[in-house]
């Protein structure tokens, strides 16, 4: 059996696996673009590169939007790390330099959007507590209990980015307000929304959510998302 026929076999299997740049399993949650939704302001044109619209995203979380109060929220840095540390969004925002790329992110589900992303350095934010010789897998955990991983090599070669901004506007709530990993060069499974924890681990075998279900652990996008049995 080909790898298209098993996908195939799996989605009529159950209705509700689906990929998580993604689709919901939340039975409530439907996977709808945001064409009813505006946004003042935002960039359409880059440094000569036509932009997405963010209202090209669709919503397919597995439990859907996750509404996040910045008073109390934290982002922690924790694993192998010399000191493990907590930052509200101010701090994350004030303490450390912002990045723009354009980036494209391609989901499972056949859809594609180009847009300018504005974040902090995923590794700044690790060398802030202090990197670990032992560590080699960077763990991305998500308010909504989403978690997905990406080889720490891989993290500091593409200079991943902590995206707060897209298209020049704050991350709305769908997009992973306050922070969404723009895992630049993966499929969209690997973007994680609602980031509220970022883990060093030894272990080069972790996976998310979705790579338990049988996706990718690799993730290029260039390559399946879906691995043989």
């Amino acid at each position: 059996m080909n790898i298209e026929k098993i996908i195939v076999s799996l989605f009529a299997v159950a209705g509700l696996f689906s990929a998580a740049c993604g689709k919901s399993v939340d039975a409530t949650t439907k996977a709808t673009g945001m064409k009813d939704e505006t946004y003042p302001g935002e960039i359409m044109v880059y440094e000569g590169v036509n932009l997405s619209s963010i209202t090209g995203f669709r919503e397919n979380s597995i439990k859907g939007t996750q509404k996040v109060d910045t008073s109390d929220y934290r982002l922690e840095i924790t694993g192998l790390v010399d000191t493990a540390l907590s930052y509200t969004y101010g701090e994350v925002l004030g303490n450390f330099t912002s990045c723009e790329k354009v980036i494209r992110m391609k989901c499972v589900e056949g859809w594609a959007l180009k847009l300018l992303w504005e974040g902090v350095k995923v590794t700044d934010l690790l060398a802030s507590a202090g990197v670990s010789e032992s560590a080699k897998t960077v763990i991305f955990h998500s308010t909504d209990g989403y978690t997905t991983s990406l080889p720490l090599s891989y993290v500091k070669e593409k200079d991943l980015l902590l995206a707060f901004k897209i298209n020049g506007i704050v991350l709305p709530p769908r997009q992973g307000f306050p922070f969404m990993l723009a895992a630049e060069g993966k499929w969209g499974y690997k973007w994680a929304r609602w980031v509220e924890r970022i883990e060093l681990s030894a272990d080069t075998t972790y996976k998310g959510f979705w790579e338990t279900r049988g996706y990718s652990n690799d993730a290029s996008e260039d390559k399946p998302f879906f691995d043989r049995p």
